[in-house]
């Protein structure tokens, strides 16, 4: 079932329907949400048994030129992200709910994630390189070239439990001086594997412009998003998958499609940021369209798409927190928000 509106929902009783909500207030003194919560929307009755209609969508905060790259610290119980413009990166506390500033500079970073110590990693786009917060604060470079040349502006990653790190390369904060330096790409577009000795690999480049990157529970698929049609026509709107091999990809083919039909019509967004849960559903920040997509939308494993979570802005990015794992954080075009649900994290960021 496609929506009709942001309001429509699928429950496991049938379809309830409601009347359509526009430009819905999340601000300071805004009224209250009825549950269920109406903009999270179910497509299929295999999203019923995360409930997360149960949780309010909250806006955590506001104000940013464009947020990326949100990831939970477990041992900090606080959420880290990134506003690209603004150089910043700012840090959400669970006890009191306070925005402070982490770090400014920050490389205009894109991405962050955590290592298994609990270390930083940030992908910068202002100095194409890929960094590691220490303990006291100090900075180490992981890497910062391939085959002799500059990267063109790491974008997203994840860590594997064989102690690598995978990350994407698509360049955009290279391609103006919004998010970053305006210069020349070097490398063509590629997903890249830095291994525990420090040993980079290109692990893929059969992808037009690779951003979002997640492994399967299992860490037996990778999962990256194709954001290429924001330069290259011919570009598919979608998310690819491989089977991992040891160190190498295979059997690379498209996972999920990127179109929907929406109140009739077919449209097609892009997905940036993603995520899976322990079922191996793949959370996807998506947007470019407008009212009834923008947001998060969930494929099932198969990669049928099963539910949606609508914002009222682009959703870049997505990471599940909390100290259950259950919250999904969102960074929207501009502002930050979460909702609780009975999905787990497959990993911790």
């Amino acid at each position: 079932m496609n929506p009709t509106s942001r309001r429509s929902f699928l429950t496991g009783l049938g379809t309830l329907a409601a009347a359509p909500l526009f430009a819905r207030d999340f601000g300071p003194g805004s009224p209250p949400v009825r549950y269920p919560e109406p903009d999270v929307v179910a497509l299929d009755p295999a999203f019923a048994k995360y409930k997360i209609a149960m949780s309010p969508i909250d806006r955590l905060h506001t104000g940013m030129y464009w947020a990326e790259g949100p990831a939970w610290s477990g041992w900090g119980g606080y959420l880290v992200w990134s506003d690209i413009p603004n150089d910043v990166q700012l840090r959400w506390l669970q006890d009191d709910g306070r925005v402070t500033v982490l770090r400014k500079p920050a490389g205009h970073s894109n991405g962050n994630t955590f290592d298994r110590a609990g270390r930083q990693i940030s992908f910068e786009h202002g100095n194409r390189r890929v960094v590691r917060y220490e303990p006291d604060n100090s900075v180490t470079v992981l890497t910062d070239k391939f085959d002799g040349k500059p990267f063109n502006a790491p974008n997203d990653g994840s860590g594997h439990p064989d102690g690598s790190l995978w990350f994407t390369d698509p360049g955009y904060g290279s391609l103006g001086n919004f998010e970053g330096h305006k210069g020349e790409l070097f490398l063509k577009e590629a997903v890249y594997r830095l291994d525990a000795g420090g040993r980079i690999e290109k692990v893929t480049d059969e992808i037009f412009k690779p951003n979002g990157l997640c492994f399967s529970p299992d860490y037996k698929k990778v999962y990256v998003a194709d954001t290429g049609a924001t330069h290259y026509p011919n570009a598919p709107k979608n998310i690819k998958v491989w089977d991992v091999d040891g160190m190498k990809l295979k059997n690379g083919r498209e996972f999920a499609a990127m179109k929907m039909n929406l109140n009739g019509k077919e449209v097609a967004g892009l997905a940036d940021g993603i995520r899976c849960d322990k079922d191996g559903n793949v959370w996807a920040g998506m947007g470019w369209v407008g009212e009834g997509y923008d947001g998060v939308h969930i494929f099932s494993p198969e990669g049928k798409r099963i539910g949606q979570v609508l914002l009222p802005e682009i959703c870049s990015n997505v990471c599940f927190g909390g100290p259950r794992r259950n919250r999904l954080f969102m960074t929207g075009s501009r502002s930050l928000y979460a909702v609780h649900s009975e999905a787990l994290g497959a990993h911790w960021c």
